[in-house]
């Protein structure tokens, strides 16, 4: 079943009085959504303890919860004392995603640096075969691990290296930040038809039943010559993506991915308003 959510908490949950993010589950429960997604972008701050009551509470609302690896990840890094801790980053979502009863860690794969692209990209790819292997020994293969496509031009990360990634083995589950896409291919996304192709793309590579149920981030996304600058809400009308086209795409091709609204501030209101739109479409 598609399900629609938030990424952590926007404005709208503190003004509101909570502190807490296990009151987070019933908060999102109430507006009618079915996932969220906690960030470890700054690192994991956070106790086992603590993680177990968070995960209970989400569990009790039955919303699904995701996890955002550290955005310090880069597995394009020449060095294999940066790899390693890359690798340490990720197990360790994983081991946190566990204590949170979810299923799904999403992650940035790499940055170009001063490598060629080929380089950086075939570095990328050879560590996530080292990743693979340190996910089945650490008893982890349960879980999906989702590399993200990137806003930047410089970061590893385009459509066709996440698909080229995600072949490796079939715990990797693309994630597609669709924001992303449209910030670093200069607002290439507007009709239909610009998802249509993207994700029958993805279908033709990896097979229905592997990209069924994706995972997504979705949030309007101002953009420049380098691509991604920063992330909006809703209410922008100059950068985009909008949202309806891909909702309509996703029902003619009977895709029910795991949506996760990244607007700034006011992602709950946008992952409802998103889930309003996917709701109306009758095709």
């Amino acid at each position: 079943m598609i399900k629609f959510g938030p990424s952590g908490n926007g404005a709208s949950f503190y003004a509101a009085g909570y502190k807490h993010t296990e009151e987070a589950a019933q908060y999102v429960k109430g507006l009618g959504l079915d996932c969220y997604e906690y960030s470890f972008g700054r690192g994991i701050l956070l106790s086992e303890g603590k993680a177990v009551t968070i995960g209970e509470a989400f569990k009790e609302c039955g919303v699904e919860m995701s996890v955002h690896a550290p955005y310090f990840i880069n597995f394009a890094n020449p060095a294999d004392e940066a790899a390693q801790k890359s690798f340490g980053y990720v197990l360790d979502s994983a081991k946190y995603l566990k204590l949170f009863g979810g299923k799904r860690v999403v992650f940035h794969p790499a940055a170009q640096g001063k490598a060629t692209r080929s380089e950086a990209v075939n570095r990328t790819a050879d560590r996530l075969k080292t990743l693979r292997d340190y996910i089945y020994l650490n008893g982890y293969e349960d879980l999906y691990f989702c590399p993200e496509t990137m806003g930047k031009i410089a970061q590893i990360g385009t459509l066709d290296e996440v698909v080229s990634f995600c072949k490796i083995d079939k715990i990797y589950v693309p994630a597609i930040d669709f924001g992303h896409i449209n910030a670093r291919e200069g607002g290439s996304l507007k009709t239909v038809a610009d998802y249509k192709s993207r994700l029958e793309f993805m279908i033709a590579e990896l097979g229905y039943e592997r990209v069924k149920n994706f995972h997504v981030h979705f949030s309007k996304i101002m953009y420049g010559g380098k691509g991604e600058i920063k992330h909006l809400t809703f209410e922008d009308t100059v950068y985009g993506p909008e949202f309806e086209p891909l909702a309509v795409a996703l029902k003619e091709l009977k895709l029910e991915p795991y949506i996760v609204s990244e607007s700034a501030g006011t992602q709950a209101e946008d992952a409802t308003e998103m889930k309003r739109i996917y709701g109306k479409i009758d095709i």
